[in-house]
């Protein structure tokens, strides 16, 4: 593993990131498969984020004219340069963030959906005509650009969100300003690297129509708090949704919110457990836990809970855990002690609930002493305690036993959160009934498969304590522009709304 640093080094540089970003500077990037230094980046300071957001408001100005379907061709140059540098931003991001070799590829390749989404749009951006009472007049909706988008990422997913917003943002006509998480901003220079590169074969782009501001949190405040920044998507815990959205609502800016998720599955009597097994074990243990999608609370019918509950557990012991490089690594790391130390707390807080805990200790110590790599945790809890109720962002699925159907989709329903849920039957009621506006309150709900791994056709985006706010497909393009009302007289009269008079002369 020591090898890690060297082979970073080299993927940097594949992917066009000059070696003065990523050498010398005062913060370390540390990977959580060792816990080896890979880089040290430079931090951007207050005077180099105002300057950034000032030439990117700038840019607007001139981007904003750029016909949609030709923003759409930097996009779609962009996504040639993210198929060509699969393989190596696909590796960095396993280095950087832990994942497995699939999910580190996967997540690339939704950059590459979220772009040609994007290019398709570029023609779509459409607004209504609208049915008028007066005569002789036609009535309309425009879409507009709106202006700099500030962008605030996560680790977990540390270069796909930030594409589902760039992406749309871009052919919108708005300039974008990325602030990634201080645990991942490797994997950001590169991506913006390609960005560069796509901007420099399209030509004409103008200077500071994209950027990536590194640092900790007062990097994060400045995009918050500056007046040019008319839209910011932050998306990470619920305790920084609650510090971010009262500072941009104070200044009236427009705060697109993806914050914790307490997903939940219910398993009923008629489901296919084969199907279930695949579907929980993937939602549960992908990403080390560590997917605002992971399904945290499991909820099993009497029927088939001694039948599916013992076959998780066997899934939970055989499956492999270790360095996310290696073929038939499943389970790779948690991010960091933090992650580590936050796991351990409520499990510990499990068992004095009266949970059964199968798994959660750590491994591969006296390997990777840098690292911290857990066994998945099944917790069998004789209710949904206020431990279950709180999202732990980790490999924790706690299981908890139904008989009557509405009460399991009640308890489904209490906790803050309310981002992605899952049902699993065959019972076209049941299964109608998840789905309606008495079902499930998430902003996504999903019939036998996992609450994880959504496309980028759907909005995605939850309620609640999530936030609201949507990202990716569907209408989300719309929080990214101003909608302009229009209304065209083309006769020779002035008929006023609801029959109004107003005679003059």
């Amino acid at each position: 593993m020591t090898v890690l640093p060297h082979e970073t080094a080299t993927l940097l540089h594949s992917l066009g990131v000059p070696a003065g970003q990523t050498t010398g500077g005062n913060r370390a990037v540390r990977s959580p498969i060792d816990g080896s230094i890979v880089a040290h980046v430079h931090d951007t300071d207050a005077a180099g984020a105002a300057a950034a957001i000032a030439a990117a408001d700038q840019a607007f100005r001139t981007w904003r004219n750029v016909p949609a379907p030709r923003r759409g061709e930097l996009i779609r140059l962009f996504g040639e340069e993210l198929r060509a540098h699969k393989a190596a931003l696909g590796r960095l991001v396993s280095i950087e963030a832990g994942k497995i070799t699939s999910e580190g590829l996967g997540e690339v390749q939704e950059m590459i959906d979220i772009c040609d989404f994007a290019v398709g749009l570029s023609r779509q951006l459409y607004g209504l005509t609208i049915a008028t009472e007066r005569s002789e007049h036609r009535m309309m909706e425009t879409w507009h650009p709106i202006g700099v988008t500030g962008i605030i990422s996560a680790f977990n997913f540390p270069v796909a969100v930030w594409s589902w917003n760039a992406a749309l943002a871009l052919v919108c006509g708005n300039s974008v300003v990325w602030k990634p998480s201080e645990k991942t901003p490797l994997t950001a220079l590169a991506s913006h690297a390609l960005l560069t590169r796509a901007i420099a074969r399209f030509g004409a782009v103008p200077e500071g129509l994209a950027a990536v501001l590194i640092g900790g949190r007062d990097v994060g405040e400045a995009l918050v708090d500056n007046h040019a920044v008319k839209v910011v998507s932050a998306t990470g815990s619920t305790a920084m949704g609650r510090a971010v959205a009262p500072r941009v609502a104070a200044r009236f800016g427009r705060a697109i919110l993806e914050l914790g998720g307490n997903n939940a599955a219910i398993v009923c009597p008629t489901a296919d457990l084969d199907l279930t097994l695949r579907g929980v074990a993937f939602a549960a243990m992908g990403t080390a836990g560590q997917r605002c999608t992971t399904l945290r609370r499991l909820f099993v019918h009497d029927s088939v809970y001694d039948t599916l509950v013992p076959r998780l557990r066997q899934a939970y012991g055989s499956v492999k855990i270790g360095n996310p490089l290696e073929t038939g690594t499943l389970v790779g790391p948690l991010m960091d002690r933090a992650a580590f130390d936050a796991m351990q707390a409520a499990l510990a807080e499990s068992r004095a609930d009266g949970g059964k805990v199968t798994g959660g200790a750590r491994v591969n110590a006296d390997t990777a002493p840098g690292a911290y790599y857990v066994q998945p945790a099944l917790v069998e809890m004789p209710g949904q305690t206020a431990t279950v109720e709180r999202e732990t962002f980790a490999p924790i699925l706690y299981v908890i036993r139904y008989s009557d159907f509405e009460a399991a989709l009640a308890l489904h329903n209490a906790v803050p959160q309310g981002l992605s849920s899952s049902i699993f039957t065959n019972d076209l009621r049941e299964a109608e009934t998840f789905l309606s506006a008495r079902g499930s309150d998430c902003g996504i709900a999903n019939v036998n498969i996992g609450p994880s791994g959504a496309e980028i056709g759907g909005a995605f985006g939850g309620e609640k304590q999530t936030g609201g706010g949507r990202e990716s497909g569907s209408d989300a393009w719309k929080a990214y522009m101003r909608r302009a009302t229009n209304t065209i007289n083309y006769g020779r009269t002035l008929p006023l709304a609801q029959g109004v008079t107003f005679d003059v002369g």
